[in-house]
């Protein structure tokens, strides 16, 4: 069989040992690499070419949505597997709609992710059984599957800073995380206050929590 190349991406090292533990019981199974962030993950990819990017969403610098939203797009190839412990309904559409191939929950034992992996390996959607049942509900109340909020239009840029302003990080820091001039990062600020009418960085924090962009 091939083997199956894995990237484990999660901000709690502790976890990815246990993870990595875990997957490894499986022969066909490999872990190729590690990410503590999702602007990690992104890079990681692009240099291990992994079949598979397990992913979780509540991190710091770029949270595993946005992060999957960039991977699908410029490496379409690697499919991302969603292991969270939430299961908001905005999260799950979030995923489903940057490209993830299956939202798994961190409460699931351990050989429904093994079974999750090879069957997103193999082409397949996987979701754990109450993220189904989520996604039946909304499919009866809505008559489809909504689409994810946009957060009022914003571009990828912008909510790349937006998170970043609410972990507290300075214009010159967000600048060079996102090798940007320091004006574009006044400028995306604007942009930011003015499209959601917020007139303050306590305003956009409270804007980023409300809409889950980071978790607190």
């Amino acid at each position: 069989m091939d083997e199956i190349r894995i990237l484990l991406v999660d901000d709690h090292a502790i976890l990815r040992d246990g993870i990595r533990s875990l997957l490894e019981k499986d022969t066909q199974l490999k872990v190729v690499g590690e990410a503590g962030d999702g602007r990690a993950a992104i890079e990681m990819t692009r240099k291990l070419q992994p079949d598979i990017v397990l992913m979780d969403v509540a991190m710091p610098l770029l949270n595993g949505l946005e992060a999957t939203a960039q991977i699908k797009q410029s490496h379409p190839n690697s499919k991302v597997l969603i292991l969270s412990m939430y299961d908001y309904e905005s999260y799950i559409r979030q995923a489903l709609a940057a490209g993830a191939a299956g939202y798994i929950l961190k409460d699931a034992c351990s050989q429904e992710l093994i079974d999750a992996i090879h069957c997103v390996h193999q082409g397949e959607a996987v979701l754990s059984p109450a993220i189904t049942r989520l996604v039946i509900e909304d499919y009866l109340r809505w008559g489809e599957i909504r689409p994810a909020e946009t957060s009022n239009d914003l571009t990828g840029r912008e909510r790349e800073v937006l998170q970043l302003i609410a972990e507290g990080y300075t214009n010159k820091e967000i600048a060079d995380i996102l090798c940007i001039a320091i004006k574009t990062v006044q400028a995306h600020r604007a942009n930011l206050m003015e499209k959601l009418d917020l007139h303050s960085k306590g305003d956009l924090i409270k804007y980023a929590i409300r809409k889950k962009i980071i978790e607190i």
